[in-house]
């Protein structure tokens, strides 16, 4: 290893050359460690990554599979990627080669998280749970596939958490009702009106504009996403392609927006209609749910809101799905298939109400009779 000290500094550094991933030859530098151990293990770790060795650190682990993720994700989902890990993985798995990650270990990071308790007191979600479980298994499932690890402890070691809530908090018509009268202020009126009816994403309604609306047909087109990445305020393509869709409007809705945006001073129609941030919209929430006594829902819960209304109203579950936006119209049944009525039952009944007269007993003897 090729560490020394720099006179002029005092400081550790280490120079060496070694093969990329293009098989060229180059030199790589790094100074200021404090201590020559410090400077001949960030070497021996570099070198180690750089040989796509099992013996390399969690960690550097990590940094590779971020890298890769970088190119492929959008900024918003990998700063969230990139929080989980910092938080959750990396504390527990950070200094250990991949090649000593065993089942136990990740059985026994699984009971700690699942153990842990919030600052209210309460345990993490059973889905949130799922998330966790699910970074880390893909980041050794990586390390099978690219790196040559034999086979990824946390397959064995099985999952924790769910993948859907045991219950899924949704408001009623007059839940809404109730909550929208404590309002006082036009703007989070106007929001949570658009958002109770018409299902649309958060950040689809932070990134509305007027001329989003088509008031003369009564339709919103969501072409668009409103995210914070890197500290800035930017504007993305939808979700999916099946994002992008047009939503029709009641009336009282349209004159909501109407209201609203003449209400704006110095606006122009392609600046956006709501220009605050995920957590203004939470803390309106939050004040409205605590001014009218409803029960405290998320902001996303308004989109499992308008669906529940949707199919209490008797929308089928295709409509159900575009109006959502939903890629497939099997997410919606898995996410709502359960609030429909009993489907078996209503099937049953209406066979029998429709063929009640013909097929009774009585008209099966009447029928034999004949013959």
């Amino acid at each position: 290893m090729s560490v020394a000290k720099d006179p002029k500094t005092g400081k550790w550094y280490s120079k060496f050359r070694y093969t990329d991933w293009t098989g060229k030859r180059v030199q790589k530098k790094k100074t200021g460690f404090i201590t020559k151990r410090e400077a001949q293990e960030w070497e021996r770790e570099f070198l180690t990554k750089a040989a796509a060795s099992c013996d390399m650190s969690f960690a550097s682990l990590v940094e590779l599979y971020m890298a890769d993720c970088k190119t492929r994700l959008r900024a918003t989902t990998w700063e969230n990627k990139q929080h989980l890990i910092t938080k959750k993985l990396l504390p527990y798995f950070g200094s250990t080669p991949i090649n000593q990650i065993t089942p136990l270990m990740i059985r026994n990071w699984q009971n700690t998280l699942m153990e842990l308790r919030q600052p209210n007191g309460k345990p993490y979600s059973k889905t949130y749970l799922k998330t966790i479980n699910n970074q880390v298994a893909a980041i050794l499932n990586y390390a099978v596939k690219y790196y040559g690890l034999p086979g990824s402890p946390a397959a064995v070691a099985g999952s924790m958490g769910k993948s859907k809530a045991d219950t899924m908090l949704f408001w009623t018509e007059d839940e809404f009702k109730t909550f929208i009268q404590a309002i006082d202020k036009p703007t989070p009126y106007c929001a949570f009106n658009v958002l109770f009816y018409t299902g649309i994403r958060e950040g689809e309604l932070l990134a509305l504009s007027l001329s989003d609306f088509d008031f003369t047909n009564q339709v919103l087109h969501i072409t668009k996403n409103f995210a914070v990445a890197n500290g800035q305020e930017v504007i993305y393509e939808p979700k999916t392609p099946k994002s992008k869709r047009d939503i029709t409007l009641p009336d009282f809705l349209c004159a909501i927006v109407q209201d609203y945006a003449g209400r704006l001073l110095e606006y122009d129609p392609d600046d956006r209609l709501f220009p605050f941030t995920k957590s203004w919209v939470n803390s309106q929430l939050r004040a409205g749910c605590k001014k009218s006594g409803v029960k405290k829902i998320r902001v996303h819960d308004f989109r499992h809101s308008h669906a529940s209304l949707l199919i209490h109203m008797g929308f089928p579950i295709l409509a159900v799905s575009e109006r959502l936006g939903h890629e497939k119209v099997q997410t919606t049944l898995e996410l709502y298939g359960h609030l429909y009525p009993d489907v078996h039952g209503n099937v049953a009944q209406q066979l029998q109400d429709s063929a009640a007269a013909d097929l009774s007993p009585t008209a099966w003897q009447n029928a034999q009779k004949s013959l």
